[in-house]
């Protein structure tokens, strides 16, 4: 009994002091928490205005630099990737800043990046793809900021507006906006529409059989000379493509300055149109003829 009751008040005796302690640990932090939280908002406040003016310096530096290439003679298309890989960085860097302002220190984030490197690696494979290939682009031109080109694989075209780190932007006619990865126009055949300073623009366009050959191509080949858009310097081809079904179709090839290129096309089709309702030279378009017995 005597040993039993020993142990009791010994058990007793740590249960208490266990308690002590736990009760003397909650108080201290208790009285510590304030500090703390107050240490936090601090650290919070300032990493908010670390990244505000970080922000701005960003774009004072991006301004400089394109500002320095710009009068260096550098191409719109150097000066566009540029501006994206730099600004990438400079974020990078005031994250790592805001990062150190809550105590992890660069040696933690190098170990960390370093030690998943092959995952972030495997992960970010497509992008980096995308970025030799806008390397590849900005080496080699295939194309420039403000050509019309045709990506064959998937048949997107439109006019180059800026050639950034990971994808090249295509704006079409009506104003839609294309996002094309660097590494697809790089490893893919692709369409300079717009690379030489004329365009061959190629019309048909049918008469009857019933209609006077020879004054239909002499009526076009004079619209074309005339036209002031059309290239007098290259040859105007006027002649008979095809023996259709029910009609006879004319081929009709000039050149024209490529940003004339819609217009000419347009205003010759109108013009052909108007000169053979004038001539009497029919255009024929499907119909049937049913008999009744």
């Amino acid at each position: 009994m005597t040993i039993a009751s020993g142990r009791t008040v010994l058990n007793s005796g740590t249960a208490a002091k266990e308690m002590e302690e736990g009760i003397g640990f909650l108080d201290r932090h208790m009285r510590e928490l304030p500090d703390k939280l107050l240490s936090m908002g601090v650290r919070v406040v300032m990493a908010m205005v670390i990244f505000a003016v970080g922000v701005r310096v960003i774009v004072l530096v991006r301004r400089l630099v394109k500002r320095a290439l710009a009068k260096s003679g550098a191409s719109t298309e150097a000066v566009q990737f540029l501006d994206s890989a730099l600004k990438s960085l400079l974020y990078v860097l005031l994250v790592f800043m805001i990062l150190q302002l809550f105590g992890v220190q660069a040696a933690s984030i190098a170990t960390v990046i370093g030690s998943v490197g092959v995952t972030v690696g495997l992960a970010i494979q497509g992008s980096l793809a995308n970025c030799i290939g806008g390397i590849m682009i900005l080496t080699l031109k295939p194309f420039k900021v403000g050509d019309y080109i045709i990506e064959d694989t998937h048949q997107n075209e439109g006019i180059v507006r800026e050639i950034t780190i990971f994808y090249t932007k295509l704006f079409t006619y009506d104003n839609k906006m294309i996002l094309i990865p660097n590494g697809t126009l790089a490893n893919s055949s692709l369409t300079n529409v717009t690379q030489e300073e004329e365009r061959r623009i190629d019309l048909s366009v049918g008469i009857s059989y019933d209609s006077d050959v020879r004054k239909a191509r002499a009526v076009v080949q004079r619209l074309a000379e005339e036209h002031p858009l059309v290239s007098k310097e290259r040859d105007i081809s006027v002649f008979i493509d095809n023996l259709g079904d029910s009609s006879v179709v004319l081929g009709i090839r000039f050149w024209s300055k490529k940003e004339n290129f819609w217009q000419a096309r347009c205003e010759m089709l109108e013009n052909i149109k108007y000169a053979f309702d004038e001539e009497g030279i029919r255009i024929p378009f499907p119909q049937m003829d049913v008999h009744m017995q």
